[in-house]
């Protein structure tokens, strides 16, 4: 560690006696929710609604959880007797329901452990994402885990920086798939066949969502640097700071006049960048898996992928609604402790990976997550909800949970059904606007009476070629969108064709089948 990354954490530490003050002040009464808000989302930590509690966010830099970094969490786990945890779709790990002693706490040891809590929420750079299976994955074009993670060391020196957007949300995708969003982020780098990367910006999900504009192509990864430093001065001289609501990145090229005048724009403060003298290139050799595989053989399937490296496995585990038991995280280092090169993978929709086993490993570890969702639908993303989120309107969880025990108890085949994505307001922290079925938390009227009701999307698609927004269709009673889905699912289970042939044929389905039920 150099001489300024230690005064740097010891800035840091310093730092968390005021969150303390703070913290103890609105517990007291005597700072309001706003303002406690504004301040404590800078340590990644907010107050959950009703003012009770509070949750802390942990960073997982490109979404990986090393074994070292599994154990800290699983032991604040244990010691601090945390009730609640969440897997957030920006590959962070959330803690629910602590005090702000407990807040306060967790986030100074975690800084000692590598995990950086500061700049989890407010206006900063968040957490960086990247594809869950970097490295391993049959048909990436490259590993850019590596990438991901010096991205993100990069980006922490920005959590001082002036006039930052309200969020700076920068990803890494390895492949078509695009997992990671990174054709519609802040920031996205999208690998090439040819090893390089296609730069993306100015995207973004939530109110009046944006693809992102195509800003650079064929960027050497070692230059990535130079973009992240070139889209920060770009913010800095065309950002909106009068308005909270459009202080982000995708707000920029309108402002400055189109597609072409912003990309002009980009590329100027990149070539600023270069002309400063500044050495911002990266020099990182590839990463290689030591280990082999044995002589089983395992079926690839939902929760099963074989990785590149010839005998390895991947494990999928997906809580449902993205929120593990607490204890798992213990039980979980008790079975990869003598695993050699395992370790886990936060995904984008809620789950986490298993990564690097043998097939005799790979069926320890689908014993030890059999508890999670067995198909893709159950495998549903939501984000917290309004019982917890100060902001929310909906009660994703709750919904998600009614949908899931419908579903099985009607016995629809596991095809039958995609993935959902559940938000419950319009930030779409569950990313419900790419979605093929999106729920958006809303109150419908009846006889002057609020009703909890979900806004419908239907259309949306992932993938960097062909990616889509979905359109809003109307609200569903809450209490009626359990049924809409056994609807849905028991007419494909009667074509015999699973869900995305029958989308296919069937491209006015779910709007036919949803209208009986729209508010």
């Amino acid at each position: 560690m150099t001489d300024t990354e230690k005064k740097k954490l010891l800035s840091w530490h310093e730092e968390f006696g005021e969150f303390r003050k703070k913290t103890d002040a609105f517990y007291a009464g005597q700072l309001d929710k706003g303002a406690y808000k504004a301040f404590s989302g800078r340590f990644g930590s907010y107050a959950q609604r009703g003012g009770e509690a509070n949750m802390l966010r942990l960073r997982m830099t490109a979404g990986r959880l090393t074994k070292e970094k599994l154990d800290f969490v699983a032991d604040v786990i244990e010691r601090y007797r945390v009730k609640r945890v969440h897997f957030t779709t920006c590959q962070t790990i959330q803690l629910h329901d602590i005090d702000g002693k407990t807040a306060a706490d967790i986030m100074a040891e975690a800084l000692d452990a590598g995990i950086v809590t500061l700049g989890g929420g407010g206006d900063y750079p968040r957490n960086v994402m990247c594809s869950p299976l970097s490295g391993t994955q049959k048909d990436e074009y490259f590993d850019t885990l590596p990438w991901a993670e010096a991205a993100g060391d990069y980006l922490l020196g920005f959590i001082d920086a002036p006039a930052m957007p309200r969020k700076l949300k920068v990803a890494f995708s390895n492949s078509p798939a695009n997992l990671t969003h990174a054709t519609f982020r802040d920031l996205g780098f999208a690998a090439r066949p040819d090893g390089s990367f296609d730069v993306y910006s100015a995207g973004g999900l939530g109110p009046n969502p944006r693809m992102g504009i195509l800003s650079a192509k064929a960027v050497d990864p070692s230059q990535i640097l130079y973009h992240i430093k070139a889209m920060w001065l770009l913010f800095l001289a065309h950002g909106n700071y009068s308005s909270r609501v459009r202080a982000r990145t995708r707000y920029m090229p309108e402002a400055l006049g189109g597609t072409e005048a912003y990309v002009a724009a980009y590329r100027a403060k990149l070539e600023e960048v270069f002309a400063s003298g500044e050495d911002l290139t990266l020099s990182l050799a590839p990463r290689r898996i030591d280990k082999s595989g044995d002589s089983s053989r395992l079926t690839e399937g939902f929760r099963v992928l074989s990785q590149k490296q010839e005998g390895l496995y991947s494990i999928l585990y997906h809580p449902i609604g993205g929120q593990p038991r607490p204890e798992w995280f213990s039980e979980i280092r008790k079975v990869i402790k003598d695993m050699k090169g395992a370790e886990l993978r936060l995904t984008p929709d809620g789950g986490v990976y298993l990564i690097n086993l043998t097939a005799g490993e790979a069926e320890k570890v689908l014993d030890a997550t059999r508890d999670g969702a067995k198909t893709p639908f159950e495998a549903s993303v939501s984000c917290i909800g309004s019982s917890t989120c100060q902001v929310g309107i909906g009660d994703s969880q709750r919904l998600l949970a009614a949908c899931v025990g419908a579903v099985r108890a009607a016995g629809i085949s596991a095809d039958a059904l995609p993935q959902i994505h559940i938000s419950g307001c319009p930030s779409s922290c569950s990313a419900h606007q790419i979605g093929n079925i999106g729920f958006m938390g809303t109150v419908k009227m009846v006889e002057q009476k609020p009703h909890p009701a979900f806004f419908l999307q239907t259309g949306g698609r992932e993938g960097r070629s062909d990616a889509r927004f979905a359109s809003q269709v109307g609200p569903l009673p809450e209490k009626d969108i359990p049924d809409f889905l056994v609807s849905l699912g028991k007419e494909v289970d009667r074509s015999g064709l699973g869900f995305d042939r029958w989308y296919e044929q069937n491209p006015e389905g779910i709007l036919r089948l949803a209208k009986p039920y729209l508010a």
